[in-house]
């Protein structure tokens, strides 16, 4: 440029633009400094702010497109580090850093955007216990994400065939960690649950530093487990381990083998459970049994207190009594009968003229007239004797 050439105030801004934009060193600049001044536009999604540091300040844009991708909430006073490139505004003649990427930076920073990530998330709801599905009691399918050769499935299986065999297992093998981590982790959940695969889902790995367990912090992950129709048991790391991963599934576990322990019943407990209740509905059959038959007992008595049956056969009792009592005196009337008969009998015949004859009495007749005195005789009359067993004609020659 000419020393002696005028130049309007945009030809210079465009000319020191263009001295920047042509500095391969201002490209792709990583710049480390604290965040004020900001202004976060929501209707355009762009960031502005300054970037400073104890002594000097410089002016920063992170435009919609960038800051989408952002895993964390810039905030006045955090220390960030930033990759941007220099460049010059021109409408205002300021040199400003466009940012691409931004990380918090230093001692905490992965935590302090697991924290922010975890804020975002549970005011959207993702967390809310009204949201969590309830485990199933007796799952047929149960579906594993994780690594096949880490030590998580191996303990999952174990756990599994020795509590509950009879259950399935499909596993979904993925990175447990690394840039393309996650994205398996989200796409192994939708298979799960477009597929409607499994009954309940595993997901986790072993324990590890905050870098190891981060692919379980991943927002899309969230949401793919958020929205997924089957249960979702998060067994990430160890007991003190907490992920993104935990918070959102329906349920967490300490560890993979407590997942795999909460997930199936145990053959034992069953087996027990069941004896036990064998035995209690025994027990109430028995009871009904013996009230029923109580009832029964109860109402046989009152049946037998109220029943006609007992009313004949009393009255019928009486009958025989007084048939008996009829028949007694019948029989004594009889007896009577037949011994006045007897004497009557024995009367007559002591009165019988033939047993009188038979003692050696004789019947003396005359013309047909009992002769009971001597004087009724005559000497020469013609008597008729008769004796027990005939009759004799003879003459009265003689009367003394």
């Amino acid at each position: 440029m000419n020393s002696g050439k005028i130049l309007t105030v945009s030809q210079l801004n465009i000319y020191v633009k263009s001295l920047l934009d042509g500095d391969i060193n201002l490209q792709n600049v990583f710049i480390e400094g604290e965040i004020s001044n900001l202004s976060d536009h929501y209707s355009s999604g762009h960031i502005y702010f300054s970037l400073k540091d104890s002594t000097s300040l410089v002016k920063a844009v992170m435009f919609s497109f960038n800051a989408k991708k952002l895993r964390f909430k810039p905030e006045n006073g955090m220390k960030v580090l930033i990759l941007g490139r220099v460049t010059v505004y021109e409408v205002s003649g300021q040199y400003q850093i466009y940012v691409e990427d931004m990380r918090p930076y230093g001692v905490g920073a992965l935590a302090l955007e697991l924290e922010q990530l975890k804020k975002k998330l549970e005011e959207r709801g993702l967390f809310d216990q009204a949201h969590k599905k309830p485990l199933p009691i007796y799952p047929n399918t149960i579906g594993v994400i994780t690594s096949p050769t880490g030590a998580a499935i191996q303990d999952i299986l174990n756990i599994i065939s020795r509590r509950f065999p009879c259950v399935d297992i499909i596993l979904a093998p993925v990175l447990v960690q690394g840039k393309t981590a996650p994205e398996q982790l989200k796409n192994a959940v939708d298979m799960f649950s477009d597929n409607n695969a499994a009954d309940v889902i595993i997901i986790g790995r072993g324990g590890g530093s905050i870098e190891d367990l981060w692919a379980f912090n991943d927002e899309e992950l969230a949401y793919a487990i958020y929205n997924c129709k089957i249960p979702v048991v998060s067994a990430v790391g160890h007991e003190t381990d907490f992920t993104i991963c935990d918070f959102v599934s329906d349920l967490r576990a300490p560890t993979p083998s407590a997942a795999a322990e909460l997930v199936v019943p145990d053959k034992m407990d069953l087996t027990a459970n069941l004896n036990a209740t064998k035995q209690y509905i025994d027990s109430l059959i028995y009871n009904k049994i013996y009230a029923l038959s109580e009832i029964q007992n109860n109402y046989i008595k009152l049946v037998s207190a109220y029943s006609p049956i007992n009313y004949i056969d009393t009255e019928f009792e009486k009958i025989r009594s007084c048939e008996l009592q009829i028949n007694n005196l019948f029989d004594k009337y009889i007896y009577l009968c037949e011994n006045n008969l007897k004497e009557s009998v024995n009367k007559l015949e002591a009165l019988n003229p033939i047993a009188v004859l038979k003692r050696g009495f004789t019947h003396i007749s005359v013309n047909n007239k009992n002769v009971i005195s001597k004087n009724d005789l005559k000497i020469g009359d013609e008597i008729d004797l008769k004796l027990f067993d005939g009759h004799i004609k003879a003459n009265v020659t003689k009367i003394d």
